[in-house]
């Protein structure tokens, strides 16, 4: 974030070197959005359900809507429709969606109460829903950013929630959902397979409505979404990638959005990933560094036993993008994802955007090059940071350096 004491001293004059104030920008929004509530209100939902992980197993459950009844308002929290919309956008999205919460225990879930049933209703749905609104007193403007969930707008306590109009549920949601006997990575990738957008299904497990009856459990909008993320690309990759042959030259693709720019390369070899992260001064966690800071995870064709505790969420939102490309191709390889992130990403809005830069890359057509030096080569014109010190940190290039081929052993034989 941008240093604390710059924006006391600042209070809007731009001396951090933005066109705008983020901060100030989000806090009117919320302001206008705030005074104009009522106690009571007629509204849209995207839908969407926000979970809370403060004070977990008890959590806030916060069903998101806008506190008018709006068209379009399932824009509001979809995700894979944002790529290519400026920050501000994103934000006022955001910030139009008050957030009225209720305490419950995780556990709730396996034997949900009538007014849990009505917010998991509304998780279910794939079309925006009408609710009707009874909060405790009205909403007060908070500034609220997740590294990993979108910006979160007003919030104020919850004392009733009814659904104005009949939740979109598709009958294969509703089957898996009535299924209390399939686990919950199984009901996951048969919706993902089936081609419902991985932000709908982290919905579904956040709201507990996935799994074995007796584990099902209310889980933490950030954690559901590094574990669909997580757990779909391991299947794909462990059933699918793994069984195609390897690409032949070395691709490498680019994407820059949000002032994140990713440089994607795929590597004729087993599968393997790495994503190596820098930071530069003045981005959101370095506002008041002087220096870059390169931080990685990897995992080799075993795949990973561990939490990627350093690159966390975006870890496995790169790697899910990935997996998709190479089973659309049919093709195995190994990949290392490059992310510098600029001074303009000033504030974090989501892991999404870190899926959404990989896909759109990967979309693009690819440079192609015989050897590994050559792509690195060229990434050394590119990249902010000298291509020596990602050399330094990365673990795949070491073993790809390292590795023993058939060949090698033949010759020695």
């Amino acid at each position: 974030m941008i240093s604390s004491r710059l924006c006391v001293r600042c209070k809007g004059k731009l001396l951090c070197g933005l066109s705008y104030c983020p901060i100030l920008q989000k806090y009117e929004t919320q302001l206008k959005v705030a005074k104009n509530v009522e106690e009571e209100f007629a509204g849209t939902s995207p839908p969407s359900v926000f979970i809370s992980w403060y004070s977990y197993p008890k959590v806030t459950v916060s069903p998101l809507s806008a506190a008018e009844r709006i068209r379009n308002a399932n824009l509001l929290d979809f995700p894979e429709r944002w790529y290519g919309l400026p920050e501000q956008k994103i934000i006022e999205f955001r910030s139009l969606l008050l957030m009225s919460g209720k305490s419950f225990k995780a556990s709730d879930a396996s034997k949900p109460s009538y007014e849990l049933i009505d917010i998991q209703e509304l998780a279910m749905s794939f079309g925006q829903v009408d609710v009707d609104v009874e909060l405790l007193k009205k909403p007060k403007p908070k500034l609220s950013f997740s590294a990993f969930a979108g910006p979160l707008g007003p919030k104020a306590p919850l004392k009733r929630l009814e659904l104005g109009s009949n939740p979109k549920i598709p009958r294969k949601v509703d089957y898996l959902v009535s299924d209390v006997d399939v686990k919950a990575n199984a009901a996951l990738l048969e919706l993902y397979n089936a081609g419902f957008p991985v932000s709908f299904l982290h919905k579904l497990l956040s709201a507990g409505l996935l799994g074995v009856e007796k584990n099902r459990k209310l889980v933490p909008t950030r954690w559901a979404i590094t574990a669909v993320d997580a757990n779909i690309s391991k299947e794909l990759i462990n059933e699918k990638v793994k069984s195609y042959e390897t690409i032949d030259k070395y691709e490498l693709y680019h994407s820059n959005y949000l002032d994140n720019d990713f440089w994607v390369l795929l590597i004729p070899s087993s599968w393997a990933f790495e994503q190596l992260e820098c930071w530069l001064p003045g981005s959101t966690w370095m506002s008041n560094a002087k220096e870059y800071h390169i931080i990685q995870d990897h995992e080799l064709y075993e795949g990973r036993k561990e939490y990627a505790s350093n690159v966390e969420g975006a870890y496995y939102a790169a790697r899910l993008a990935v997996a998709e490309h190479l089973i659309g191709r049919r093709r195995q390889a190994a990949c290392i994802v490059f992310r510098e992130i600029g001074a303009k990403y000033s504030v974090p809005l989501g892991v999404w955007q870190i899926r959404e830069n990989v896909r759109h890359a990967l979309k693009s057509k690819p440079l192609v090059f015989e050897t590994l030096e050559a792509a690195l080569k060229f990434l050394e014109g590119k990249l902010v940071i000298p291509i020596k010190q990602y050399i330094k940190e990365s673990k795949v290039i070491d073993w790809l350096k390292h590795q023993k081929k058939l060949w090698d052993f033949s010759q020695s034989a």
